[in-house]
């Protein structure tokens, strides 16, 4: 397309106004109508155009799994909440832990049980994290960045059992198709783990935080928190937030729902992968339809949560307000999330991926090939947002140009896979960043911003290593 470049404006316009206003909210709305009356070339067609574009991102099928399961997890938790089970288990963790270290570690720890997507991790211990946070006068900022390093990094680097593999593989076996290789797509996959530079770095840097906390600089950034708490929720919730403070602690009340959600989650996935052919626990794993399972896993959860709840003489009346005081807590997430599949099919239609693939052209040497990949797929990583929408940007895209150039394959399909994490892991437009934002309640922009200087460096040493093993492979 002659006017390709213009695909990138929405982004531009997004990401300007999320920095000039602090909030992202406006800059997608915006962002979604020009993009949409760019594709139609008028006004009101354009507007038109930009709900068509939400209603289907509403109707897709994977997309309306993600939006049920945040919504049902946003009010198990209210409904956790509001029996004392976050409290009580805050409460008992509380006793053995009085450091910023013992905090962080138990964001490490809770890894085992809670790796198979970001977002189930996330919104699993979130809340707990985020009791111990005020209790303990924490860095919100800080704490939300090693939680996210630690989900973002490790789940990416995982061969088997998390909502990513499945998908990572099929592209790996899109993008070799027709090509003489011989190794096969899980095989390249596992091998491009070695080569997934970023998030490696970032899993040193995170585990570096955890071992040697430093206070520099921290007080000044606690009180700020606050004083924006104070500032944007003076008046907010507080009928709400004084009902939770009064309720009994009963930790038992969380303990059951988690290991219940942990146990079903596992057990589907074996049991959904081995319907769709798979003969070993892992290979079932891999093929299983994740975010499909997660959803089942938590409405399962819930319907017998909310039994043992009334067994338990918590009030009828009480536990379905809370469970939609908690579902609604997530609105804002969802809300940012369907802006931003909005936005992505706007962008696709203005001829965004033949832009990008375009601009780079063949005159790459060999070496440098991983290395450009990753810097470039960075970069629109952190204005999509997306690791998957990165991913399936880059990798045909990328195996071509590895290909063509001589480049190995594995590594540069790592850098591809690398240049997904920063962008998941950086961008204000992350689905990682939004969760973890609202539920800790960090404003997005600025915990953005602090993200973007840590994963700086560590994009930095990726670069430098790209080029250092595509000299030596």
């Amino acid at each position: 397309m002659d006017y390709a470049w213009l695909s990138i404006i929405p982004f531009i316009i997004v990401i300007a106004m999320s920095i000039w206003l602090k909030d992202i909210l406006p800059g997608l709305v915006v962002g979604l109508l020009v993009g949409s009356i760019l594709v139609t070339a008028d006004l009101l067609q354009g507007i038109q155009q930009s709900i068509t574009y939400i209603v289907t991102t509403l109707s897709d099928e994977a997309n309306i799994k993600i939006i049920s399961f945040l919504y049902l997890f946003g009010g198990l938790v209210g409904m956790m909440n509001i029996s004392g089970g976050i409290k009580g288990f805050a409460q008992w963790i509380g006793a053995k832990i009085h450091t910023e270290r013992g905090v962080l570690s138990v964001i490490w720890l809770t890894l085992p049980f809670t790796f198979m997507m970001p977002m189930f991790r996330i919104m699993l211990i979130g809340p707990i994290i985020k009791t111990l946070i005020k209790k303990m006068n924490l860095s919100k900022q800080k704490v939300g960045m090693t939680l996210d390093i630690s989900t973002e990094s490790v789940i990416v680097l995982l061969p088997v059992a998390t909502a990513f593999v499945g998908f990572m593989v099929s592209l790996v076996e899109g993008g070799i198709s027709g090509l003489n290789t011989e190794m096969s797509s899980y095989e390249i996959f596992l091998l491009s783990i070695l080569f997934d530079f970023f998030a490696i770095v970032m899993l040193l840097i995170g585990i570096i935080q955890t071992v040697w906390p430093s206070r520099k600089g921290i007080t000044s950034e606690i009180k700020s928190e606050a004083q924006l708490e104070d500032i944007e929720h003076e008046f907010h919730r507080i009928g709400i937030k004084k009902e939770l403070s009064m309720v009994k602690s009963q930790p038992w009340n969380l303990i059951v729902p988690v290991c219940l959600l942990i146990a079903l989650t596992l057990y589907l996935l074996w049991q959904n992968g081995i319907s769709l052919g798979a003969e070993t626990i892992f290979k079932a794993f891999a093929m299983a339809d994740a975010t499909f399972v997660m959803l089942l896993a938590v409405f399962i959860t819930l319907v017998v949560t909310f039994v043992f709840y009334i067994m338990r003489r918590q009030p009828l009346n009480e536990l379905l307000y809370h469970f939609y005081d908690g579902g609604n807590q997530m609105m804002q997430a969802i809300s940012l999330l369907v802006l931003i599949w909005a936005l992505t099919l706007s962008a696709e239609e203005l001829g965004f991926s033949t832009f990008i693939s375009s601009t780079l052209g063949g005159f790459l040497p060999a070496f440098m090939t991983p290395a450009t990949i990753f810097l470039i797929g960075a970069v629109v990583g952190y204005f999509i947002g997306s690791s998957w929408g990165t991913w399936g940007l880059f990798m045909p895209l990328g195996i071509a140009l590895a290909v063509s150039t001589g480049a190995s394959i594995p590594l540069t399909v790592g850098a591809v896979f690398a240049s997904g994490a920063f962008g998941a892991l950086t961008s204000p437009l992350g689905d990682t960043t939004i969760t973890t934002a609202s539920i800790l309640d960090l404003d997005l922009v600025k915990y953005a911003r602090y993200k973007l200087k840590l994963s700086s460096i560590g994009a930095g040493i990726s670069v430098i290593l790209y080029i250092v093993a595509g000299l030596m492979l």
